[in-house]
């Protein structure tokens, strides 16, 4: 049963990396899209917002379809959703047409994040170890592979529907056949993992979806709102950041965001072996803390360089929140750890849709280096609930991780 897992984990972390392409595709294509399809600077913000909130309805409906059937069958549909999505976004003529576009990429990417997260708390729970990190990872790695693809698009100057197509042709195969070993491990048990071919029983018994379980859920949702403002901040203010205010050339100013993802996966990749190490409750602070450090030295460099290391320092800070944020909502419910997940992916996207606004209105109306003093603040109020982040009866970080089982199927107590 250990090949099952680890091919489970396997074509989770493809997954993973898939989306992180397919998202950075798109994000980092905006302009063209715009120049595509003629889109006004007035009208532009009302289609970036509607994707995250799409998402978040997604989200939603994720929540409620792993009642009934189990959450790698949401990922197996919702994936070449997604890649079919952006394929579409590059292929139309009309506003009408990228908008139904861009509608679809929306709904299918938030029950997307949503159920990719949920199988993978469901096998870190089945390992009995953090490998959260690592799926995270992947994500970043598809984001810089997909970054670089758009820029070499926007480099030979590509048309859209040319530069997606070859992306989606490797990707959506694949991903279709990696998804014959995602894994469901039983949720609420953690006991028992089974290939999705398979029957599971996929609906969260014990979820409760009253106003005490979203009360002890809201500490955890605070988290990754605060998180999300910071990376948002980070993704749409960094380039302009370093250009106006700091003085960089044009070239220079697109590194910071290149620096921030690979330092977001140098942190990943590692950020597993802390948290056995050391706990989830202790990397949590730790990433608060050189996140703060990170914008406090943004907020006063005096000149490009020292504002990329407050950006590097970003990187490594906010990378370890938002997947020990989902870890710890399937810790705190372990009968109902789908509806959770779901549940707190919606404030990914709240995250999103508030963090660009919020600096940019600040910036405007006060300095945009006092504006980069305020998810500063929201980063360092993670620490007032880093005891969420506690693994408690879960048993593995803080020095007493859990030994793996050879054979996670057998027996009652399977791991």
């Amino acid at each position: 049963m250990t090949d099952v897992l680890r091919r489970g984990r396997a074509s989770l972390a493809f997954s993973f990396f898939a989306q992180g392409a397919a998202f950075a595709l798109l994000v980092t294509r905006i302009p063209a899209i715009q120049d595509r399809y003629g889109i006004s600077d007035a009208m532009l913000p009302l289609f970036l917002a509607a994707v995250p909130v799409l998402a978040g309805v997604g989200s939603v409906c994720a929540e409620q379809l792993v009642k009934r059937v189990p959450p790698s069958v949401v990922l197996r549909w919702s994936q070449p959703v997604v890649l079919l999505a952006l394929l579409g976004v590059g292929a139309g003529d009309h506003v009408a047409e990228v908008a139904l576009a861009l509608g679809a990429f929306g709904l299918a990417v938030g029950a997307l994040d949503a159920s990719m997260n949920m199988l993978g708390v469901s096998l870190q729970r089945a390992y009995g170890r953090s490998i959260m990190l690592g799926f995270h990872a992947a994500f970043s790695l598809g984001g810089i592979v997909g970054a670089s693809l758009s820029w070499a698009g926007a480099h030979w100057h590509l048309a859209l529907f040319v530069s997606y197509l070859p992306v989606v042709a490797v990707l959506l195969p694949a991903a279709v056949v990696g998804s014959r070993w995602y894994v469901d491990a039983r949720d609420g048990g953690g006991a028992e993992a089974k290939p999705s071919s398979g029957v599971t029983d996929a609906a969260p018994e014990g979820a409760d979806s009253g106003a005490l379980v979203f009360k002890m859920l809201l500490p955890l949702c605070l988290v990754m709102t605060f998180a999300y403002i910071g990376d948002s901040t980070v993704s749409n203010w960094s380039a302009k950041y370093l250009q106006d205010v700091l003085g960089s050339s044009e070239q220079l100013a697109t590194v910071p965001y290149n620096v921030y993802m690979v330092t977001t996966l140098i942190g990943r990749t590692l950020g597993d072996v802390g948290v056995r190490r050391f706990g989830a409750v202790t990397v949590v602070r730790a990433g608060a803390l050189v996140a703060a450090l990170g914008f406090g030295v943004v907020a006063v460099a005096p000149g490009a360089w020292i504002g990329m290391l407050g950006f590097t320092l970003l990187g490594l800070g906010l990378c370890v929140i938002v997947p020990q944020t989902f870890a710890a909502a399937g810790r705190l419910f372990p009968g109902a750890s789908d509806a959770a997940v779901a549940r707190l992916n919606i404030f990914n996207y709240v995250g999103f849709l508030i963090g660009s606004p919020l600096v940019g209105a600040l910036g405007d109306l006060w300095s945009y280096r006092g504006a980069m003093l305020v998810p500063m603040v929201l980063v360092l109020v993670t620490l007032r609930y880093a005891g969420s982040f506690d693994p408690g009866p879960a048993g593995y970080g803080d020095g007493h991780e859990r030994a793996r089982t050879a054979d996670v199927g057998r027996g009652s107590n399977g791991v």
